[in-house]
């Protein structure tokens, strides 16, 4: 196949070193092909790139792995060399690779493999958002992981109480409004009277209060007091961080308030919600071409399985995820 660059460069990256394969082409048409290695150290990657800068490398190419890739790949943008992060299922979908490894080593078969894709134009970019966008996603998905450990101790909360009798569940909808909160928290200092704890409803669960007090027939021992006041007190600390990062990210959006704006025009979409979703897409939609291909990068293209007229359902693939 006819090479559309004549100089391209394939990374293997590791947690601890980088392998890089580079080939060019000389004017005489032979390919001379060059291996080094180099630590995941930030003064040895500056070294990688002042090679492949001073070799006038067109196309770097390296795979996805885990997000030992990301130091690496922001060395090379700093230096301003193109450089592509590419799918792992994409390269290994490409046909022609040989089994066996001439080297004897696989992490420079690979690297040299990912430059020969390079130089003939096979590989795909995934979309990497700008800097900016990559830091905000450090807060962002933090502030997920966070909101899911919320969750779970909520649910925890609650099961907590049925070990205990106490079928709060059964008649409050949400065990976390500020009725469940004070009647809990009544409880985890040892009120035992259901008809008092019964009386810190408010709003519409006035109407509930008979149901609530057979709800707080329980027997909640010394133990279950002492944890629910530990998940309660968890409780209270995630919410804080939750509330911070939602500060950080909200100032952070600054530049961005039209777009920012915009996402909040669609049903169900807050500012918070927003700012997610900026963070994950960035606000250069050309990146993803069309509409189409946008949502497969979001997961949201079902797979196509079928075989003897019989379809199979599969769960939605990121074409281009990182």
């Amino acid at each position: 196949m006819e090479a559309l660059a004549k100089c391209c460069a394939g990374l293997d990256v590791h947690k601890a070193l980088v392998v890089c394969t580079l080939l060019k082409e000389c004017p005489t048409g032979e390919i001379v092909k060059e291996t080094r290695e180099y630590s995941t150290f930030r003064i040895e990657l500056e070294r990688l790139a002042k090679w492949l800068k001073d070799a006038e490398v067109e196309l770097v190419v390296m795979e996805s792995t885990g997000i030992y890739w990301k130091t690496v790949y922001e060395t090379l943008e700093d230096s301003e060399v193109k450089t592509f992060v590419v799918n792992a299922r994409h390269v290994k979908n490409v046909p022609g690779r040989k089994t066996a490894v001439p080297t004897g080593r696989q992490d420079v078969g690979d690297s040299e493999w990912l430059a020969e894709l390079a130089r003939c134009g096979l590989l795909r970019a995934s979309f990497i958002p700008p800097r900016d966008f990559r830091q905000l996603r450090l807060l962002t998905r933090y502030r997920r992981k966070l909101s899911g450990y919320l969750a779970g101790e909520k649910n925890r909360i609650n099961k907590v109480l049925d070990d205990g009798g106490v079928r709060l569940g059964c008649v409050v909808s949400d065990i976390d409004g500020v009725s469940a909160r004070n009647m809990i928290k009544a409880l985890i200092e040892g009120q035992e009277m259901p008809k008092e704890i019964a009386e810190l409803a408010v709003g519409r669960l006035k109407a509930k209060k008979p149901e609530i007090m057979m709800a707080l027939e329980g027997r909640l021992s010394d133990r279950h007091r002492f944890l629910l006041s530990r998940i309660q007190s968890h409780i209270v600390w995630l919410e804080k961080q939750i509330k911070e990062i939602d500060g950080q990210v909200v100032a952070a959006m600054k530049p961005y308030r039209k777009e920012l704006g915009l996402l909040q025009t669609i049903p169900g979409i807050d500012k918070n919600s927003a700012a997610m979703l900026l963070a994950e897409i960035g606000v250069d939609m050309s990146r993803f071409g069309n509409k189409d291909r946008l949502s497969s990068w979001a997961g949201m293209c079902p797979g196509n399985n079928e075989s003897a007229g019989k379809k199979r359902v599969v769960a939605p693939v990121k074409g281009m995820c990182m």
